[in-house]
Protein backbone atom coordinates (compact mmCIF):
# COMPACT_ATOMS: atom_id res chain seq x y z
CA UNK A 1 0.00 0.00 0.00
CA UNK A 2 1.10 3.21 -0.60
CA UNK A 3 1.27 6.75 1.58
CA UNK A 4 0.99 10.27 -0.35
CA UNK A 5 2.41 12.82 1.97
CA UNK A 6 1.38 16.74 0.58
CA UNK A 7 3.24 19.39 1.07
CA UNK A 8 2.24 22.62 0.62
CA UNK A 9 4.71 25.25 0.25
CA UNK A 10 5.42 28.77 0.83
CA UNK A 11 8.27 30.59 1.37
CA UNK A 12 10.27 28.33 3.43
CA UNK A 13 13.36 27.88 2.23
CA UNK A 14 15.25 27.86 5.47
CA UNK A 15 13.46 24.57 7.00
CA UNK A 16 11.93 22.99 3.86
CA UNK A 17 15.52 20.91 3.70
CA UNK A 18 14.86 20.20 7.03
CA UNK A 19 11.23 18.81 6.61
CA UNK A 20 12.03 16.62 3.64
CA UNK A 21 15.18 14.90 5.32
CA UNK A 22 13.08 13.67 8.14
CA UNK A 23 10.08 12.37 5.56
CA UNK A 24 12.48 10.93 4.07
CA UNK A 25 14.14 9.32 6.88
CA UNK A 26 10.73 8.14 8.02
CA UNK A 27 9.79 6.80 5.21
CA UNK A 28 12.93 4.70 4.76
CA UNK A 29 12.05 2.69 8.20
CA UNK A 30 8.66 2.15 7.63
CA UNK A 31 7.36 -0.99 5.28
CA UNK A 32 4.48 1.05 3.16
CA UNK A 33 5.69 2.62 0.29
CA UNK A 34 6.07 6.61 0.10
CA UNK A 35 5.14 9.28 -2.09
CA UNK A 36 5.61 12.95 -2.15
CA UNK A 37 3.52 15.80 -3.71
CA UNK A 38 5.39 19.12 -3.00
CA UNK A 39 3.08 22.35 -4.16
CA UNK A 40 5.18 26.03 -4.33
CA UNK A 41 2.61 28.49 -4.22
CA UNK A 42 4.56 31.31 -5.67
CA UNK A 43 7.22 31.30 -3.10
CA UNK A 44 9.47 34.49 -3.76
CA UNK A 45 12.19 33.26 -1.78
CA UNK A 46 14.87 29.81 -2.94
CA UNK A 47 12.20 27.37 -2.40
CA UNK A 48 11.81 26.95 -5.92
CA UNK A 49 15.92 26.57 -6.71
CA UNK A 50 15.60 23.77 -3.57
CA UNK A 51 12.28 22.01 -5.30
CA UNK A 52 14.51 21.70 -8.57
CA UNK A 53 16.65 19.15 -7.42
CA UNK A 54 13.56 17.11 -6.53
CA UNK A 55 12.06 16.55 -9.38
CA UNK A 56 14.00 14.06 -10.82
CA UNK A 57 13.90 11.80 -7.34
CA UNK A 58 11.85 8.79 -7.26
CA UNK A 59 8.14 8.76 -6.05
CA UNK A 60 8.39 12.74 -5.85
CA UNK A 61 5.89 15.08 -7.91
CA UNK A 62 6.84 18.99 -7.81
CA UNK A 63 4.45 21.21 -8.39
CA UNK A 64 4.14 25.31 -8.95
CA UNK A 65 1.45 27.87 -8.43
CA UNK A 66 1.99 30.73 -10.97
CA UNK A 67 0.61 33.29 -8.55
CA UNK A 68 0.19 33.01 -4.49
CA UNK A 69 -3.03 31.31 -3.89
CA UNK A 70 -3.37 30.23 -0.37
CA UNK A 71 -2.53 26.94 1.58
CA UNK A 72 -5.91 25.57 0.92
CA UNK A 73 -5.74 25.90 -2.70
CA UNK A 74 -2.16 24.55 -2.86
CA UNK A 75 -3.45 21.03 -0.67
CA UNK A 76 -6.21 21.18 -3.17
CA UNK A 77 -3.69 21.00 -6.43
CA UNK A 78 -1.64 18.31 -4.45
CA UNK A 79 -4.49 16.15 -3.68
CA UNK A 80 -5.42 16.13 -7.55
CA UNK A 81 -2.22 14.17 -7.84
CA UNK A 82 -2.07 12.15 -5.14
CA UNK A 83 -1.73 8.35 -5.68
CA UNK A 84 -1.86 6.64 -2.29
CA UNK A 85 -4.13 4.84 -0.68
CA UNK A 86 -3.39 6.81 2.65
CA UNK A 87 -3.12 10.55 1.99
CA UNK A 88 -1.96 12.80 4.89
CA UNK A 89 -0.83 16.75 4.98
CA UNK A 90 2.54 17.55 6.07
CA UNK A 91 3.18 21.68 6.69
CA UNK A 92 6.68 22.19 5.43
CA UNK A 93 8.24 23.57 8.14
CA UNK A 94 9.39 21.88 11.80
CA UNK A 95 6.40 22.89 13.87
CA UNK A 96 5.29 18.89 13.89
CA UNK A 97 7.40 15.74 13.29
CA UNK A 98 7.40 13.71 10.16
CA UNK A 99 8.13 10.81 12.56
CA UNK A 100 4.84 11.24 14.50
CA UNK A 101 3.31 9.96 10.42
CA UNK A 102 3.40 6.31 10.89
CA UNK A 103 0.96 6.50 14.35
CA UNK A 104 -0.96 8.50 12.22
CA UNK A 105 -1.36 6.57 9.38
CA UNK A 106 -0.97 2.99 11.00
CA UNK A 107 -4.64 2.78 12.20
CA UNK A 108 -6.22 3.63 8.62
CA UNK A 109 -3.66 0.92 7.05
CA UNK A 110 -4.74 -1.11 9.67
CA UNK A 111 -8.18 -0.87 9.48
CA UNK A 112 -9.40 1.00 12.51
CA UNK A 113 -10.36 4.23 10.93
CA UNK A 114 -10.46 6.63 7.77
CA UNK A 115 -9.70 9.38 9.19
CA UNK A 116 -7.06 10.30 11.49
CA UNK A 117 -6.15 13.70 13.21
CA UNK A 118 -2.56 14.24 15.25
CA UNK A 119 -4.29 15.83 18.26
CA UNK A 120 -1.85 18.55 19.90
CA UNK A 121 -3.85 18.84 22.90
CA UNK A 122 -3.99 14.80 23.41
CA UNK A 123 -0.16 15.19 23.38
CA UNK A 124 2.50 17.76 23.93
CA UNK A 125 2.56 21.55 23.00
CA UNK A 126 5.40 24.02 23.25
CA UNK A 127 5.52 27.60 22.84
CA UNK A 128 2.19 27.97 22.25
CA UNK A 129 0.34 31.45 23.10
CA UNK A 130 -2.62 32.00 25.00
CA UNK A 131 -4.65 33.64 21.97
CA UNK A 132 -4.22 30.64 19.48
CA UNK A 133 -4.96 28.21 22.15
CA UNK A 134 -8.27 29.17 23.06
CA UNK A 135 -8.81 30.08 19.70
CA UNK A 136 -8.22 26.24 19.05
CA UNK A 137 -10.72 25.45 21.93
CA UNK A 138 -13.30 27.15 20.45
CA UNK A 139 -13.00 25.71 17.14
CA UNK A 140 -12.60 22.02 18.46
CA UNK A 141 -15.81 22.91 20.41
CA UNK A 142 -17.81 24.26 17.42
CA UNK A 143 -16.87 21.16 15.98
CA UNK A 144 -18.26 18.71 19.22
CA UNK A 145 -21.79 20.89 18.87
CA UNK A 146 -22.34 21.25 15.26
CA UNK A 147 -20.90 17.90 14.01
CA UNK A 148 -21.96 15.12 16.91
CA UNK A 149 -18.81 14.43 17.71
CA UNK A 150 -16.07 15.29 20.11
CA UNK A 151 -12.63 16.08 18.93
CA UNK A 152 -9.87 18.26 20.52
CA UNK A 153 -7.99 19.59 17.59
CA UNK A 154 -9.77 20.67 14.55
CA UNK A 155 -7.21 22.72 13.31
CA UNK A 156 -4.15 20.26 13.45
CA UNK A 157 -2.15 19.94 10.27
CA UNK A 158 -1.80 16.73 10.51
CA UNK A 159 -4.99 14.93 9.01
CA UNK A 160 -4.49 11.89 7.40
CA UNK A 161 -7.53 10.12 5.46
CA UNK A 162 -8.05 6.83 3.76
CA UNK A 163 -8.47 7.60 -0.19
CA UNK A 164 -11.74 6.52 -0.54
CA UNK A 165 -13.26 9.35 1.49
CA UNK A 166 -11.43 11.91 -0.13
CA UNK A 167 -13.15 10.75 -3.23
CA UNK A 168 -16.57 11.25 -1.79
CA UNK A 169 -15.21 15.06 -1.09
CA UNK A 170 -15.35 18.34 -2.68
CA UNK A 171 -13.53 21.32 -2.01
CA UNK A 172 -13.12 24.76 -2.42
CA UNK A 173 -10.97 26.43 0.25
CA UNK A 174 -8.30 28.64 -0.86
CA UNK A 175 -6.82 29.89 2.34
CA UNK A 176 -6.75 28.52 6.06
CA UNK A 177 -9.87 27.05 5.75
CA UNK A 178 -8.71 23.70 4.19
CA UNK A 179 -9.10 22.75 8.37
CA UNK A 180 -12.52 23.56 8.90
CA UNK A 181 -14.19 22.38 5.42
CA UNK A 182 -12.55 19.09 5.24
CA UNK A 183 -13.20 17.98 9.11
CA UNK A 184 -17.19 19.30 8.50
CA UNK A 185 -17.49 17.12 5.26
CA UNK A 186 -16.11 14.52 6.50
CA UNK A 187 -18.35 14.71 9.70
CA UNK A 188 -21.13 15.02 7.05
CA UNK A 189 -20.68 11.63 5.09
CA UNK A 190 -20.65 10.75 8.75
CA UNK A 191 -16.90 9.20 8.82
CA UNK A 192 -15.91 9.15 12.42
CA UNK A 193 -12.48 10.93 12.74
CA UNK A 194 -9.58 9.22 15.51
CA UNK A 195 -6.69 11.53 16.84
CA UNK A 196 -3.84 10.11 18.22
CA UNK A 197 -1.24 12.33 20.52
CA UNK A 198 1.34 14.39 19.04
CA UNK A 199 4.18 17.02 19.83
CA UNK A 200 3.91 20.78 18.41
CA UNK A 201 6.47 22.79 18.30
CA UNK A 202 4.48 26.74 17.70
CA UNK A 203 6.79 29.21 15.62
CA UNK A 204 6.44 32.95 16.02
CA UNK A 205 5.32 35.54 13.55
CA UNK A 206 8.65 36.73 13.02
CA UNK A 207 10.20 32.75 12.44
CA UNK A 208 7.57 32.51 9.69
CA UNK A 209 4.40 31.83 11.15
CA UNK A 210 1.45 32.98 8.61
CA UNK A 211 -1.99 32.08 10.44
CA UNK A 212 -3.58 34.67 12.09
CA UNK A 213 -6.85 36.32 14.01
CA UNK A 214 -8.89 36.63 10.82
CA UNK A 215 -8.69 32.85 9.85
CA UNK A 216 -10.57 31.95 12.70
CA UNK A 217 -13.35 34.05 11.58
CA UNK A 218 -13.07 32.46 8.35
CA UNK A 219 -12.83 28.88 10.07
CA UNK A 220 -16.11 29.67 12.15
CA UNK A 221 -18.04 31.38 9.08
CA UNK A 222 -16.71 27.91 7.51
CA UNK A 223 -18.14 25.45 9.83
CA UNK A 224 -21.36 27.43 9.73
CA UNK A 225 -21.52 27.64 5.90
CA UNK A 226 -20.75 23.83 5.92
CA UNK A 227 -23.19 22.73 8.84
CA UNK A 228 -26.06 23.79 6.90
CA UNK A 229 -25.34 24.34 3.38
CA UNK A 230 -24.65 21.40 0.82
CA UNK A 231 -21.38 19.13 1.27
CA UNK A 232 -21.27 19.07 -2.77
CA UNK A 233 -19.93 22.31 -3.20
CA UNK A 234 -17.02 22.56 -4.75
CA UNK A 235 -14.30 20.72 -6.93
CA UNK A 236 -13.33 16.76 -6.00
CA UNK A 237 -10.47 16.62 -3.70
CA UNK A 238 -8.98 13.87 -5.36
CA UNK A 239 -8.36 13.71 -9.10
CA UNK A 240 -9.75 10.24 -10.35
CA UNK A 241 -10.98 9.95 -13.35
Amino acid sequence: MRLSIVIPIFNEEELLPKVLWHVREMASRESFETELVLVDDCSRDGTAEILATEVERPLTTVLRHEVNRGKGAAIRTGLCHATGDVIIIQDADMEYDPDEIPSIVRPIFDGRTRVCYGSRFRGQVTGMRLPNRVANWLLAWFVTILFGQRITDEATAYKAFHRDVLRRVHLSCERFEFCPEVTAKVRRLGERIHEVPITFFARTFEEGKKIGWRDFIVAVRTLLRCRFGRIDTGTPALGDK
